[in-house]
């Protein structure tokens, strides 16, 4: 569960973003740069996700070579 946690930058652009007028130059900006981040962060949860699935089948492929 603990993977699932907002990370500080995100949290800090949010609170940032949250003082600003909607639609005024700042709004914009620190709009592309949240969905930058967040972008980022999606990514690096899928990569690590993925990893994770490829060791677990690599597992399952070395119990399955050992048993034969």
């Amino acid at each position: 569960m603990a993977e699932n946690l907002i990370p500080e930058d995100i949290l800090k652009i949010q609170k940032k973003l949250a003082t600003f007028e909607k639609g005024s130059r700042n709004y914009k900006k620190y709009t592309k740069i949240l969905a930058k981040h967040i972008k980022r962060h999606n990514m690096k949860k899928r990569v690590s996700s993925h990893i994770k699935t490829i060791e677990v089948v690599e597992k399952f492929a070395d119990k399955k070579d050992t048993h034969n």
